[in-house]
């Protein structure tokens, strides 16, 4: 049996969700955003508006096709919005209480046959799958930050996922112009498997003073190409979120390039997170000024 995806839901209209919002409605699906509050949602929705706005001016897009994908968008702080949605995309904190609170709410509202999916980068889908009403119709669908750009998607079934299930969201995924690749149900999946210990032994050359870390993200950048170096990327990611996914990590592999280094812990102590609180491994309250 196909299934067609035509109606999408995105739960959380962060950073991740506004992105996956945008390229669900550029790539022609009726696509709804959901947050827990109107300011919330006003913001999420100004945050598609100017990323669209942002590729118009690089000329990536029409003015024309970014109005037509704004008009594809549907805000709401409602659940009971979504009941025709065939695609649920959860993007909300990574904490998975309350994903499984959001999941029990869009049980009573969703039709039996609509999918859910976590863009989760950390947690286990089979977990994620176990809390709902639904586990045979679950999967992991994991975008890459900024969504708009990164072409890859790391795409997850667990046990009890039927494959059409499956099928259908990696045929979605074409559909938004992005390559599926299929990942087991483990710590960190593909990517964040192998990237989590490279960003942490990057934190651990400079707490063992092998280098200051303009040279350590210079060295990346320059020689080896990488777009941006380790600590620059921690700092963008925060350094929070790094710390609480190498926990999550290190509670289930136990293996110790996963555990987070002293130096991290003490930062997130004092609030230095990075991007979002103006200094991390750089000072950007001092690049702005």
């Amino acid at each position: 049996m196909t299934i067609e995806i035509k109606k999408v839901a995105v739960l959380g209209c962060g950073l991740m969700g506004s992105g996956i919002a945008e390229v669900c409605a550029r790539a022609g699906f009726d696509t709804a955003v959901m947050e827990v509050t109107a300011d919330l949602l006003e913001r999420g929705l100004g945050r598609i508006r100017a990323s669209l706005d942002k590729g118009v001016q690089k000329g990536g897009v029409s003015r024309e096709d970014a109005d037509s994908a704004l008009g594809r968008i549907r805000g709401t702080t409602d659940p009971g919005d979504l009941k025709d949605v065939d695609l649920f995309i959860e993007a909300v904190i990574e904490n998975i209480g309350e994903k499984e609170k959001l999941y029990q709410v869009l049980s009573k509202v969703a039709s039996p046959d609509a999918i859910f999916a976590s863009n989760t980068s950390s947690l286990s889908i089979t977990e994620l799958a176990a809390t709902t009403d639904r586990p045979d119709r679950f999967i992991g669908l994991h975008f890459f930050n900024p969504a708009p750009r990164m072409k890859l998607v790391e795409t997850v079934r667990t046990l009890a996922t039927l494959p059409e299930v499956i099928e259908a969201g990696e045929a979605f995924i074409r559909k938004l112009g992005k390559e599926p690749i299929r990942a087991p149900d483990g710590p960190g999946f593909i990517v964040n498997r192998l990237l989590i210990p490279f960003l942490l032994d990057a934190i651990r050359m400079v707490e063992a003073k092998v280098a200051e870390p303009e040279a350590i993200d210079k060295a990346m950048t320059l020689g080896a190409g990488h777009p941006m170096g380790p600590l620059a990327l921690l700092d963008f990611v925060g350094l929070d979120t790094s710390l609480y996914i190498a926990d999550i990590f290190y509670g289930e592999l136990r293996e110790a390039r996963f555990a987070p280094p002293p130096l991290l812990k003490r930062m997130v102590a004092l609030g230095y997170l990075g991007r979002k609180s103006g200094r991390g491994f750089f000072d950007y309250s001092a690049r702005s000024r």
